[in-house]
């Protein structure tokens, strides 16, 4: 009964290796998570930026990227396949070389950030929700708006900023906790219909501005030399911006990999981030440069290139357009946050309290904190520089990756003992030292250390793009000389 005892108040039901018959996800499913994963707001904004406002050459721009997708397929291979073949998430991947115990606490550091982020992006998902609600009440009574209950605030919130963001915790709580088959339809239904979305608003606008976007659109394509030393310097730099991008999301590739039917299906789902990206991409730009178009035709002042999709829909004075448009971005973000914040912070709690939390009760305890942050954000949290803290923290990820990489591949050979990974028993393979693994600890601050340098040294601050990659570097070669002795 004790040895029962010891090797069980690890375990999970939703932390175990998956079921052969619940490992239903192939490629075409990967596709649309990194299609998720790139259709944000900020995706949009960031891809758009790199093409048309930094006036960068655009063949430097589109190999950056794609450099930038090469890494990140790189380093998702390494993560993800392990969690394909044994079934594991990155919380129960991360004992074989932190310890069981360990893992735990290195673990949630992944966790507290998706749950901060999750608050976060909620708030600003609520925001657009709060615009159609009033773009609803407005169609109907262009005054009620004026009446007092709407002009009485807490915390910088009135009665539908609050509702809203209440609707947005409950709808996501409610869509996201109904285990991995829904969540894969979720991902799946937002990637297309985002781009469904996308590719009509193109149609929309080359259909009536096609001579002005074409000739807008050829000086992107002038003085096209990549070859000299400050075009590969920039080169570097969007590539550094790319892959950081996505850097968040490698660390717990395993939460989703594990689902794949086979490894060749998670290298070919990895592989289509760069159809991902030439697809975003030209939507992107056509949308940003046919957008502006429009707004000249128009005679709508702006006094820059609009690359934020909702600055872009602020501008068009088109209630139904507008109302559409935020649908749009309602979706993508909700699968945004399911991919890079709900997904990892559920895994890492039941990975730390394995006996007190399931997949409904951990989304409650995610819904609650997050909550709290939206609602200080905004008033509080996002005058105090807690961003900074925030990327501090996210410093451990790269460092974290390069010690799961190097332990698996080198150390370890690719064999794992599957019942220690769920044994406190003192005799287990990755009990370590009551539970923690000394070695690799300290292999992780190591890199740690390497990698927040770049973000708290001014000189060094050029470099933070690549600071995933600095960290995993350190730490994985510190913990090979450490542990292979």
């Amino acid at each position: 009964m004790i040895q029962q005892k010891e090797t069980t108040n690890l375990m999970n039901w939703e932390i175990v290796s998956v079921n052969p018959n619940n490992k239903i996800w192939n490629w075409k499913d990967l596709f649309c998570f990194w299609g998720s994963s790139i259709q944000s707001v900020i995706g949009f904004s960031l891809i758009a930026s790199l093409y048309l406002v930094y006036q960068l050459n655009f063949f430097v721009v589109l190999s950056g990227c794609i450099v930038g997708s090469l890494l990140v397929y790189f380093f998702s291979n390494l993560i993800g396949k392990p969690s394909q073949k044994h079934g594991i998430p990155f919380p129960v991947f991360l004992r074989l070389s932190m310890g069981v115990y360990g893992a735990r606490y290195v673990a949630i550091l992944r966790g507290l950030v998706g749950i901060f982020m999750f608050g976060v992006q909620t708030y600003f998902i609520s925001k657009s929700i709060g615009y159609l609600i009033r773009i609803s009440l407005f169609s109907i009574d262009n005054t009620v708006l004026d009446k007092d209950i709407f002009l009485l605030f807490f915390m910088g919130l009135n009665i539908i900023d609050g509702f809203s963001l209440i609707f947005a915790l409950w709808f996501q709580y409610l869509l996201f906790s109904n285990g991995q088959r829904f969540i894969k339809s979720i991902i799946n239904f937002s990637t297309l219909f985002v781009y469904l979305g996308l590719i009509i608003f193109f149609i929309i606008l080359i259909r009536e501005n096609y001579n002005e976007i074409i000739n807008a659109s050829r000086g992107l394509f002038e003085n096209n030399i990549i070859y000299n030393k400050e075009n590969l310097i920039a080169l570097l730099s969007v590539a550094g911006t790319f892959f950081a991008y996505f850097s968040i999301v490698i660390v717990n590739f395993g939460d989703f990999s594990r689902y794949s039917k086979s490894e060749s299906e998670v290298n070919k789902g990895n592989l289509s981030l760069l159809l991902n990206l030439l697809i975003f991409s030209f939507l992107a730009i056509s949308l940003v440069i046919g957008s502006s178009v429009f707004f000249e035709k128009n005679l709508i002042p702006i006094d820059r290139i609009l690359t934020n999709p909702a600055d872009i829909v602020g501008k068009i004075d088109n209630s139904l357009l507008t109302f559409i448009a935020l649908l749009f971005i309602l979706v993508a973000s909700g699968a945004t946050n399911l991919i890079a914040n709900y997904v990892p912070s559920q895994n890492s709690i039941i990975n730390f309290f394995p006996n007190k939390f399931s997949q409904k009760s951990s989304g409650i305890l995610i819904i609650f904190l997050g909550l709290i942050f939206a609602v200080f954000w905004d008033p509080v949290l996002s005058k105090i520089g807690i961003l900074s803290l925030v990327d501090t923290i996210g410093s451990f990820f790269g460092p974290i990756a390069g010690i799961m990489i190097i332990d698996y591949y080198v150390v370890k050979n690719k064999k794992i003992i599957n019942k220690d990974i769920f044994s406190s028993n003192k005799d287990g393979a990755y009990y370590y030292s009551s539970g923690w693994h000394i070695k690799s600890i300290y292999s992780l601050l190591i890199g740690f250390v390497f990698a927040s340098v770049t973000i708290w040294n001014a000189e060094l601050r050029f470099l933070q793009s690549f600071s995933w990659i600095i960290g995993a570097f350190f730490s994985s070669i510190t913990y090979y000389l450490l542990a292979s002795k």
